[in-house]
């Protein structure tokens, strides 16, 4: 692709943990962020937990003036920006100055639908003939576009600010894109991440689905369970993450400390044909996917130390391993670790991609293989592919070099990126 790409700094508000600092110990020791939700009972939702990060009030005045808190009543704007500036300031980055942009700074903030609360106020305001008292922030808080406009006005950047939206494969196809647009040499640095509204106008249409697991609202820790046996459907959340990617050029001249280097990936769709559809996926666009992912890193299969898997404790998530096993060639033994962090923050929808992303990039900062909860009795049709001590239940010290990060989203589209460590 042309120059190197690095990261060179995370930001994330997950369910699990609020801070970079938070995060990182609740995946190291299997701290759950999956909650009963008292509201959830209240409108006769079959599941009635879910994940979502518990952001204080006190918290957003840190990252939001009291003018732009006035009607702020959209969740995935707050924690898009929580992450997003935690991230920049994790790089060392300072905002531009009021009279001119950072040319060379870009934002890539994907959403998969924003301000859905906001919205429903400004409904009701509409339909009861009050449209006068909508306020100047409806449309930026209900735009989707309207993380990536927040950010790009906290932050002052100037190069390319936008957003993307690809159901779950979201937060990961951003930082492939916010990698070629570096690479290219169209922006040094590129702030990329996704975010996820909370609460039950996100969360009905998959209570309607049924595909969320309805037997643990009394013990909702235990109900994320991907690779398990005895999953029973995802546990719904939201959140945030953020990565700040950076030429390598531009890391070395501020001597900007390095989490990792982006090798490359790549992105498709099965076409919702054969066995692909909107809610199911094309096992060879997967495999496809993958196999591109590797050849666009310039690696080979049996280099890949270690898979974080979309894998969202689904009936799906054996054909997932088996797509992986079938594109690297690998099994048994020979299969790398694999792990998936929703058994903690449930599949934070738009925001899955983002936050797994900046989980994985910590694996290879600390030189762990983080664990995997709630999966002591792993599909046998898993154990097919992939030996059982390559599905560790607790954080290993393992210290993988190349990670594989994948997303696989509605609408039967693919993302895979592959991370290296750059510690050696």
């Amino acid at each position: 692709m042309g120059r190197r790409v690095v990261i060179t700094g995370l930001g994330v508000c997950a369910p699990n943990g609020v801070g970079l600092h938070n995060f990182t110990k609740a995946l190291q020791t299997g701290v759950s962020g999956v909650r009963f939700q008292p509201q959830l009972e209240t409108l006769k939702f079959g599941c009635q937990i879910a994940a979502e990060p518990l952001v204080k009030d006190n918290l957003r005045s840190h990252y939001f003036t009291p003018l732009q808190l006035r009607g702020l009543n959209a969740s995935g704007i707050v924690y898009g920006v929580i992450a997003g500036v935690d991230a920049w300031q994790d790089a060392g980055l300072e905002f531009a100055s009021k009279e001119t942009p950072d040319w060379d700074s870009g934002i890539l903030f994907g959403t998969g639908i924003l301000g859905i609360d906001k919205l429903r106020e400004s409904i009701h305001l509409v339909d009861d003939k009050q449209v006068r008292r909508l306020g100047s922030t409806t449309v930026l808080q209900t735009m989707a576009s309207g993380i990536s406009a927040y950010l790009g006005g906290i932050l002052g950047c100037g190069n390319q600010v936008t957003t993307n939206s690809s159901a779950c494969t979201t937060g990961t196809e951003g930082v492939l894109m916010a990698y070629e647009r570096i690479a290219s040499g169209k922006a040094e640095r590129i702030l990329t991440g996704s975010c996820s509204d909370s609460g039950p106008y996100v969360w009905g249409g998959f209570d309607a689905m049924r595909i969320l697991p309805r037997n643990y609202n009394q013990d909702p820790t235990k109900a994320s369970r991907p690779m398990s046996a005895t999953a029973a459907g995802f546990v719904p959340g939201s959140g945030a993450g953020a990565l700040v990617l950076e030429s390598l050029e531009s890391a070395k001249a501020r001597n900007a400390p390095v989490y990792a280097e982006v090798l490359g990936g790549a992105v498709n769709s099965g076409g919702q044909r054969g066995e692909g559809s909107m809610t199911a996926p094309n096992s060879e666009a997967v495999q496809r996917c993958i196999r591109q992912a590797v050849a666009n890193a310039g690696i080979k299969n049996i280099a890949i130390d270690s898979i974080n898997g979309h894998l969202t404790a689904t009936a799906k998530d054996p054909l997932e391993i088996e797509n992986w096993s079938k594109a690297l060639e690998l099994q048994g033994e020979d299969f790398p670790y694999v792990n998936s962090f929703k058994g903690l923050v449930g599949h934070c929808l738009a925001a899955s991609g983002s936050i797994e992303c900046v989980g994985t990039v910590l694996q290879l900062k600390k030189g762990q293989v983080f664990g995997n909860v709630n999966c002591e009795d792993i599909h046998p049709q898993i154990l097919n592919y992939v030996a059982a001590s390559k599905i560790p239940q607790q954080t290993i010290p393992h210290a993988p070099k190349i990670i594989a990060k994948a997303s696989f989203g509605f609408g039967d589209v693919n993302a895979c990126v592959i991370f290296k460590d750059c510690n050696d």
